[in-house]
Parts: structure tokens; sequence; C-alpha cells
């Protein structure tokens, strides 16, 4: 046996000790974490559709992964130069993408914390250039305060990539001014923004919680301070943010950062 087989061996018996993999990581010597995915080759096809909209040099921004998984976005992002703070709240997946991280040789590059998106509220002075918050917002109880947090991560000029799971149909309808009590049937015509609360289970998941319509989708994103650019894939929108602190009073209270002595208690974050 040849060092080179021994040392394939060892990938081999650690891809395995670190499954089940949900990104399938394609690796220098050509293995990859998941190459039977139900999915296909996942998260590279999304990638394809997505990286065109980023550019190839990233080199100087500051870069944010919500929902890191295993890595994937993390370490494309930091192939093309950014600087990447990558959070998740499972240590499964954060085991995954530390160690992918160094057979990728990008360690220098990626910072992994085990943490959540309403945690990101209590990241004092902390700002970013690009954010990618991809399969998130239907796992959350809280999908639009997560977004005005996200915003507020965000620098004014960032760039945001949203995807989600939605409900079917693609019509979106100006939305009025002021909408009257007596006009609330409007709210169910196509197009209308809406969302379907799962009260149990969706795919036998328990923290699958709202399905939201496209027309919604680009709604909350606005009433978060981003325009949205466009649709670059399906579910996935690409967006600018253009508004800075608009429901600010309201984020504090939310998060527990307002108290009676007028104080934003300081939580650390976890690496």
């Amino acid at each position: 046996m040849t060092l080179q087989s021994m040392g394939a061996e060892v990938v081999d018996e650690e891809i395995a000790e670190f499954a089940p993999w949900f990104h399938n990581l394609h690796l220098p010597d050509g293995r990859q974490t998941a190459p039977d995915h139900p999915l296909g080759d996942f998260p590279s096809f999304k990638w394809e559709q997505i990286a065109p909209s980023l550019g190839n040099d990233l080199t100087g921004q500051r870069a944010l992964d919500i929902g890191c998984n295993a890595g994937f976005y993390t370490f494309e992002l930091a192939r093309r130069g950014a600087a990447v703070v990558a959070i998740d709240h499972d240590e499964h997946y954060l085991r995954q993408a530390r160690w992918a991280a160094s057979q990728l040789e990008v360690d220098d590059r990626v910072e992994f914390r085990k943490m959540g998106v309403y945690e990101l509220a209590h990241a004092a002075d902390e700002s970013f250039d690009l954010v990618l918050f991809m399969g998130v917002l239907y796992h959350l109880r809280h999908p639009l305060l997560a977004l005005d947090i996200v915003s507020e991560r965000l620098r004014v000029g960032g760039r945001l990539v949203f995807q989600t799971l939605t409900l079917p149909g693609d019509e979106r309808v100006v939305p009025p001014p002021d909408l009257r009590l007596s006009e609330r049937p409007r709210l169910l015509e196509p197009g209308s923004p809406v969302m379907a609360f799962i009260e149990h289970r969706m795919a036998d998941d328990p923290t699958n919680w709202w399905l939201a319509n496209a027309a919604a989708c680009e709604a909350m994103l606005r009433s978060a301070g981003f325009r949205v650019v466009r649709e670059v894939a399906h579910e996935t929108w690409l967006c600018e943010k253009v508004a800075a602190d608009l429901h600010r009073a309201e984020l504090d209270a939310a998060t527990g950062r307002s108290t009676a002595a007028g104080s934003a208690p300081q939580v650390p974050a976890t690496s």
C-alpha cells in the first residue's frame, strides 16, 4: 500500500465518520462527501445559478453565511477572496465544515461560530458587505424579526442572497398604499403577499414553520430595508441594502437589547 493510498483511506474514513452530509463537497483529491445526494450535486448546481451575480473577485469584502451547514457556500466565497464568518446552530454541521476547511486549505479565511440568526442581534459593531441567507427563513418562528436582524448586520449598499421554500405561484400585485378593512378579501387574490403557517410538520421536520409566496418574500425584503435587484434562480433573490435602521426601536425591544436603563446587553459570540 502506497502512502498516497493510505492517505486516501484516511480521508474516506473521515468522510464516513462525519456522515451524514447534506452538502456534497468536492475535495482536492476528487472525493465527494455526498456523491449519492438525492438532489444531485447539491449545492453545486445552486451555486452555479448564484455565482455570476456575485463576481469572481471578493477580495477585501467581509461575508456572512447564515446556516452554513457543511460550508459549501462559505468555501466558495473564501476562494474568491472574501473573509467569511459562517454560523450554524448545529454542531454536527460545524464539525464537518471545520474539517472540510482544513482539507480545502481555506482555514485562514473562514471563521465558524455556533450561533443562530437571532443571536446576531447582539454581535455589537459587526457588519458585512455580503450576506447569504439561504434555506433558513422557513425554519424560523419569527421570520420578519430575522430579516430585520440580517438587514442590520449588512452595510448600506451591501448585497444579500436570500433563498427560501415558497408557496406555489409567481404572480405579484402592486400593494396598495393603504388597505381599508372592507378590502381584506383582496389579500386572498393571486399575487397578494401571503404566508402559510405549518402547525405540525412538513417533510417530517418539526422546524418547518412558514411558507411565503414569492410576493410575500419580496414584500418582507422591502420592509426590512432591501431593494430586490432580481430573482437569480427559483426561490432565490439578489438584494441590495438601501435603508438603515428602519425598525430599530422595535428590534431593540424584541431582541432584549433595550433595558430600563437604556443600555443593551451584549452576548459574546461562541466560536
